[in-house]
């Protein structure tokens, strides 16, 4: 999840953890313990791209990272506040439960995360809900303001934790929800098409959790189309995208594109832009894909210039949104077909 979420989570079970006993300073614990495993974007000024790229929510997302820093945590915490009456199982229960959250909702993303690193690389991704959800968001941060501006009222302060907490969970639970009824459809609809598949995957379109981005893998490329929890019909257009992996034969041997081949898990295609070899990762979806069936995918690697890959993995995220574009996506999610109308307006 985006660093915002990660602090207002953080803030809020600090604050249930020990807002009565240390006040404010037990939720910039929970906000401090929260944002630590985020530590590794300090890679970035370092490392290559490709290898940033899987660091980013490797080792220090892993279940070893958590068990090595929570006592060191608790041990912090625990001689920082003396005299108290909060004993170092207490502290090391907090800490643990705070990262392990951490660790637990970015393997809802479509990024994937190492729990198992070092020993596995194998990244964990569930494809649930998008890395930055208003929806997911807004109860804890509401829950943090509330906290501050009635910091001496405890009732209202614990009721803020207690909501913001609990709404981002039955938000989750939620998005939990609309993945297995897309899956359900999706799986319909590729028997009803006769689409057959060796594996597929759905995640959500950016800001929401009602417009899903669908990709089903063949032996030649993939059927790539967006399904909306509202769509009456049950069918999706999709448009196909040949993997062209043999355009990386003169390259394929180069670490950095091993990499960006493992970091992809596989779901990728080739192209050519005139005299430039592009990389697609096909799970961060498309720019403006529910707009325009064949537009460009928002993370690509210009193999032939790597200096140009500095932020990479954010390429073409928002590019081009507006207030139109915006309107657009709720259109879509709420089950318009705005790419059929955009082409009869043309």
């Amino acid at each position: 999840m985006d660093s915002l979420t990660h602090l207002t989570l953080g803030a809020c079970m600090g604050e249930a953890f020990a807002g009565k006993k240390l006040g404010k300073k037990a939720m910039l614990w929970g906000a401090l313990a929260q944002s630590l495993p985020d530590i590794d974007f300090l890679a970035s000024f370092w490392m290559d791209t490709p290898s940033n790229l899987l660091a980013h929510r490797g080792f220090t997302h892993s279940f070893l990272f958590c068990a090595i820093v929570t006592p060191v945590l608790a041990m912090a915490a625990e001689k920082w506040h003396r005299p108290h009456n909060i004993s170092f199982n207490k502290w090391l229960l907090f800490f643990g439960a705070v990262i392990f959250v951490h660790l637990f909702i970015d393997a809802f993303n479509n990024y994937g995360v190492g729990w198992f690193e070092p020993f596995s690389h194998k990244r964990v991704s569930f494809h649930s809900i998008y890395v930055a959800d208003p929806f997911f968001s807004i109860a804890p941060a509401i829950a943090c303001l509330t906290m501050y501006y009635f910091r001496r009222n405890p009732l209202r302060r614990k009721r803020s934790w207690q909501i913001g907490l609990g709404v981002s969970t039955l938000y989750l639970v939620y998005c939990l929800i609309n993945k297995a009824k897309i899956d359900s459809d999706v799986r319909q609809i590729f028997r009803s098409e006769e689409i057959t598949y060796n594996r597929y995957f759905t995640t959500p379109a950016p800001l929401q959790s009602w417009l899903w981005f669908v990709v089903a893998e063949d032996d030649n490329g993939y059927h790539v189309g967006f399904r909306s929890l509202f769509d009456q019909e049950k069918a999706i257009d999709f448009e196909f995208f040949p993997r062209q992996d043999s355009l990386l034969d003169p390259v394929r041997d180069h670490e950095e594109v091993l990499k960006l081949i493992r970091f992809s898990q596989g779901f990728y295609t080739v192209e050519e832009w005139s005299d430039t070899l592009v990389f697609n990762d096909l799970r961060f979806g498309q720019m403006l894909g529910w707009e325009h069936p064949r537009g460009r995918f928002v993370f690509h690697y210009f193999i032939n210039h790597p200096d140009d890959n500095t932020l990479v993995v954010q390429r073409g995220r928002f590019k081009g949104w507006n207030y139109q574009v915006f309107k657009g996506l709720v259109e879509r999610a709420m089950g318009e077909d705005i790419s059929v109308k955009a082409s009869e307006m043309e």
